[in-house]
């Protein structure tokens, strides 16, 4: 009925200890894809990466919008301090008009894919309404700790770069509509790009890129104030 004792070398036992750990750990730290997606803004730059095996759906979703540049022109409207960083649908957020293609994608909506992953600062996490299938185009960044959050909405990506950036947000004045807190000053996305960290010789096309898009950036701005005053 009784077991024997067996003697299992230390070294043994820490390699077991080191393999639960590490599997323990990529059960709570899923892997993050290679492609880092840029915002642009008059704050700063935020750079971000995506969850591909948490929300597979919302990641692609997330990420043609970014190819069109349907984010281009849109802003942050809402920094809750210590809270998040919401990004505005695209449709109706930004300064410049949208063609055909950007406009019918920015309207689609997205399953709602609920996870495990906890909403911790870092996270990006769907914007979305009482419809848990609701969710478009906005999304929020965490400035800090959510757990209320956990399980309602979708998590699909984390903020590689640019907390300097989020920090200059929470620093700007304020103003309060029913639940949301909003700045008093527009933070726009100038623009946007995108690179892969396992691509070699990307550092000089993103450099050229990041250039073109800036350029770009302010062309469209010259466009809309002649054409849309």
């Amino acid at each position: 009925m009784w077991a024997c004792n067996v003697w299992i070398p230390f070294s043994l036992l820490c390699c077991l200890a080191s393999v639960i750990s590490v599997s323990a750990l990529s059960q709570e730290e899923p892997q993050m894809g290679s492609v880092r997606v840029v915002f642009q803004t008059n704050y700063g730059d935020i750079e971000f990466g995506f969850l591909p095996t948490v929300a597979r759906k919302t990641v692609d979703h997330i990420f043609k919008l970014v190819r069109l540049g349907c984010y281009n022109t849109n802003h942050f409207f809402r920094v809750d301090k210590g809270f998040v960083a919401q990004v505005a649908d695209v449709v109706g957020g930004r300064t410049a008009p949208m063609n055909e293609e950007q406009r019918r994608e920015g309207e689609k909506t997205v399953v709602g894919e609920f996870s495990d992953v906890k909403h911790v600062k870092g996270v990006l996490s769907m914007g979305r309404f009482e419809d848990p299938n609701s969710a478009q185009s906005s999304f929020s960044m965490l400035l800090g700790d959510a757990p209320h959050l956990d399980g309602q909405y979708a998590i699909f990506g984390r903020v590689t770069r640019g907390e300097e950036t989020l920090k200059k947000f929470e620093q700007l004045p304020t103003r309060r509509e029913g639940i949301f807190v909003m700045p008093t000053e527009r933070i726009t996305i100038l623009s946007t790009y995108y690179y892969d960290t396992e691509m070699e010789s990307c550092e000089t096309e993103r450099s050229v890129l990041k250039r073109k898009l800036a350029a770009s950036a302010v062309e469209i701005e010259r466009q809309r104030m002649k054409c849309f005053p």
